[in-house]
């Protein structure tokens, strides 16, 4: 028998399964994977990289000869386990091949959503190094978080599928075997794509954080320069405020102007000598 039920409802297979084997799946002290001598047990969070869903749900998988039974978290976990494992035309097929048929559905376009993340981090770095304003630190962010969320999901199905292909219990036929060996592969390849885009990002947060240190750099760069350009006239204005009697404009009726002259005459003095130096 192969069915997909919710977590709830897992009492009704109790004609199916041994008490205590429900009891010890009830009591939620089952790991990843747990092979027994004549059933195994799989639990994993299920992660749906083809939607905007970014929760996981469980999934617990039962494995014994006869039967094959998916337990789900939620309705969406319930629906994709219902599109990948009843399949008609595998009725006839052992439960180890349906069960390693499951999951294959189950990853399918996982790799192209690896290759988008790539294509997408890849344009996030090369708009950055040209000096693009745009705020990208909420989408490094959003990266970092759906690759770390890549990588426990695919680590922990690594490891489940390394336990079925040892096959302690022979529950599984040579060739379900040799298959979930190839699962394993694949999620080795899977796991050190992620982690090559994790390493991507943050090397892209680093360059993001020097093209802000950059232009904060060139922002004090123009504060320096604007007041090095009326440090001189701050000068004259503390000369002026002593209000000396021996001040020139107090017996020469050009005073005024010729210091207006003279003011101007060194900022546009200082601007020039800055472009030449090119600190403008």
């Amino acid at each position: 028998m192969r069915t997909v039920l919710p977590i709830s409802r897992i009492r009704e297979m109790e004609p199916y399964m041994d008490t205590k084997v429900l009891d010890y799946i009830h009591e939620g002290q089952i790991e990843a994977f747990e092979g027994f001598e004549s059933f195994d047990l799989v639990a994993f969070d299920w992660y749906d990289v083809r939607s905007e869903r970014t929760a996981a749900s469980q999934m617990l998988v039962y494995l014994d000869r006869e039967d094959l039974f998916v337990f789900c978290e939620d309705h969406a976990a319930e629906a994709a386990a219902r599109a990948v494992l009843q399949v008609p035309e595998e009725e006839g097929l052992p439960n180890g091949q349906v069960l390693y048929r499951f999951f294959v559905r189950l990853l399918k376009g996982d790799m192209d959503h690896l290759d988008q993340l790539e294509t997408d981090i890849s344009d996030g770095e090369t708009a950055v190094l040209s000096g693009a304003r745009q705020a990208y630190l909420d989408r490094i962010i959003a990266w970092r978080q759906e690759l770390l969320r890549l990588k426990r999901y695919y680590e922990q199905l690594d490891s489940i599928f390394d336990e079925l292909a040892v096959n302690d219990n022979g529950l599984l036929d040579k060739q379900s075997v040799r298959r979930f060996v190839n699962l394993g592969n694949r999620m080795e390849r899977y796991l050190n794509a992620v982690q090559s885009l994790r390493e991507s990002v943050a090397q892209l947060r680093e360059a993001y954080q020097s093209q802000l240190s950059i232009q904060q750099n060139d922002l004090m760069k123009i504060f320096t320069v604007v007041t090095a350009v009326f440090l001189p006239l701050t000068l004259l204005v503390g000369w002026y405020g002593m209000n000396f009697s021996s001040m020139p404009e107090l017996h020469w009726k050009y005073g005024y102007p010729a210091v207006a002259l003279v003011s101007v005459g060194i900022v546009a003095g200082l601007v020039v000598y800055f472009k030449k130096k090119k600190w403008l």
